[in-house]
């Protein structure tokens, strides 16, 4: 009893009891028990605060730009003193020298084309990517040191440095409750070494129906997550290009997913509708002027007589 109650903000003007977000909070864990987009709770300067990892999907149009350099250099680094401690993995440093394999198998062209920006893998991975080398012609490393580019593991060209995800494809960032739909924009875009600004691009909260709302600049996109559910195939965040990005009510939702035709008798049922108003109104207003005039005729009759 007279206990301070703790409210989470979903955005400037909004704020959720603790209660509430409690509730839903073991809905959404329950859901994703055993996996690792359970979210954590903790307390910060008397402020309670959600964890964890928040699911994107591209919803790109145009490509993005890529730097041409990254972390990968560090494991080039390990490379070298690899090779010093280990005379006999010395005849794989030319493969040290290309900048692509760091993020993956380089042997076959399907990862080039890959949909998704892939997360650098670990050390022991790089290590059995460099022991499988020996299967590469010295015409196939002159080719992947002349077109073949790693961002944290993604493979791209470096002429062009842009790529354009999947649309639908899926990735994640480690995110809290105080973060705000630009923050988190900047983190996903470091994440994968994008070089456009964060203002070039929005979040949309995309349902199963249709409806696509827009996360604004002040709002926290974990606490939208817990709030619209954990199960992702009824409501999804996209992040689409700001100028191209558009919200579509419940109303006009409930519409997009017929197909043309029913969607053609719509309208052709909307045009004799509007039609038959039109009608109306125009008798209606028909009539009226007819009395105006009428009244008129008659005043001006009797102020002749007069």
């Amino acid at each position: 009893m007279g206990e301070h109650q703790i409210f989470v903000k979903l955005n400037e003007e909004k704020h959720i009891p603790k209660s509430d977000i409690l509730a839903l909070l073991r809905t959404f864990n329950c859901y994703h028990e055993g996996k690792n987009f359970q979210l954590r709770t903790r307390e910060e300067d008397g402020e309670f605060v959600l964890e964890g990892l928040l699911n994107i999907y591209w919803g790109l149009r145009r490509p993005i730009r890529l730097q041409m350099y990254d972390d990968n250099e560090r494991f080039r680094l390990n490379r070298s003193v690899e090779t010093k401690q280990s005379s006999t993995e010395s005849n794989n440093n030319s493969l040290s020298r290309a900048p692509g394999p760091a993020g993956g198998d380089t042997g076959g062209q399907d990862e080039e084309d890959s949909p998704q920006l892939l997360r650098t893998r670990s050390d022991a991975s790089f290590m059995r990517i460099q022991r499988r080398s020996n299967t590469h012609t010295a015409r196939d490393l002159q080719r992947l040191r002349t077109h073949r580019f790693s961002i944290n593991g993604h493979f791209y060209n470096h002429k062009t440095s842009v790529f354009t995800p999947a649309y639908g494809s899926v990735t994640n960032v480690r995110v809290n409750s105080f973060m705000t739909t630009g923050q988190v924009l900047n983190l996903l875009l470091h994440k994968f070494r994008v070089e456009n600004k964060s203002e070039e691009f929005v979040l949309y909260m995309v349902h199963e129906t249709g409806e696509r709302t827009r996360l604004r600049d002040g709002e926290h996109p974990l606490v939208t997550r817990v709030l619209y559910g954990p199960c992702e195939k009824i409501s999804k965040i996209f992040i689409t290009e700001a100028d191209l990005g558009e919200e579509v009510t419940y109303d006009v939702a409930q519409y997009i997913k017929f197909e043309i035709p029913v969607l053609d008798s719509f309208v052709e049922k909307l045009k004799e509708e509007e039609e038959r108003e039109i009608i109306k109104l125009t008798r209606k207003y028909s009539t009226l002027r007819s009395m105006i005039l009428h009244q008129l005729e008659c005043r001006t009759h009797d102020s002749d007589r007069v």
